[in-house]
């Protein structure tokens, strides 16, 4: 996704540059200083508008080709330079989670005849300087030769502009980018597929109200009974049913009949919920059983 978003930010800035199909840019060293970082530094619009202005130093070398305007395998950038000491000509090179370290000695770049500008390649290691660790990402930074420092003493500000071309030594941005897509899309269709799942295994809830126990009718408490659907009440029947409401559904004849209802508790308790002449006729009933 954060690839993609990138890939689409780069897709409209190309599109709002309206290149001609197939364009390149490889511009040489000559070029970079003549027409593009001297025109940056005259307040003069270059030939195209491709380069993008940043600060470059605030980021790690891998965040930097989403935020190009162009390119697939080198990214070029406008950015100023601060000092690493208020009082002093050294510019200040940590970056991101690391710094930028000066390989190699700094080379002329010519035009018409004459040093216009200085190239400096760097190499960036990540974390600290006393044990930072080597990396593929290499920079080359030009600068107008010559170019009076600032100092104004309020500020650390060295160089308004020098123009920097990014580029990873083994080539591996790409593949980097590549494998993190892949393993964010395949995280997005493990998210997708555990949710299915869910839904496919989640019991409706009418099914679990509702739903008959078979498994009750091998108890031997709940054989003969018929099927478990008649001997338990839906719930939404026990809900109805007060406290004595048990008692309407039971008549005189229940209670003399053979097999009638023996209610679990005394003689006397039972009596009170019956009229004398029930009441009597049930003692009768109830006596052989007894004595």
């Amino acid at each position: 996704m954060v690839m993609a978003a990138a890939e689409g930010r780069r897709g409209d800035a190309e599109a709002e540059l309206n290149l001609p199909p197939g364009f390149q840019f490889h511009p040489t060293d000559e070029e970079l200083v003549a027409d593009y970082l001297c025109a940056r530094a005259a307040g003069r619009a270059p030939p195209v508008p491709i380069i993008a202005e940043l600060d470059l130093y605030r980021f790690d070398p891998w965040e930097l080709p989403e935020r190009a305007l162009f390119g697939a395998r080198e990214w070029y950038f406008f950015t100023p330079r601060d000092r690493k000491y208020p009082n002093g000509s050294r510019p200040s090179r940590a970056a991101g989670g690391g710094y930028w370290k000066a390989t190699g000695a700094d080379r002329p770049v010519a035009h018409a005849g004459r040093t216009l500008g200085i190239k400096k390649a760097l190499v960036f290691y990540h974390g600290r300087p006393a044990a930072g660790v080597k990396t593929d990402w290499i920079m080359h930074e030009y600068r107008l030769a010559g170019a009076a420092a600032k100092r104004d003493g309020a500020s650390l500000r060295l160089d308004d502009w020098v123009l920097c071309r990014l580029y990873n030594k083994k080539n591996q941005w790409e593949k980097m980018q590549r494998q993190r897509q892949e393993e964010e899309e395949a995280a997005a269709k493990a998210a997708a597929s555990q949710s299915t799942s869910w839904g496919e295994t989640r019991t409706p809830e009418s099914d679990v109200d509702n739903g008959p126990f078979p498994e009750l009718d091998s108890l031997p408490e709940f054989q003969g009974m018929g099927t478990t659907n008649a001997a338990i009440l839906p719930k939404e029947e026990v809900r109805e049913l007060g406290n004595d409401d048990w008692l309407m559904g039971i008549s005189l004849d229940d209670l003399q009949g053979p097999g009638s209802l023996m209610l679990p508790w005394g003689d006397s308790y039972a009596a009170s919920f019956l009229s004398p002449v029930a009441a009597m006729k049930m003692e009768q009933d109830v006596s052989p059983f007894f004595f």
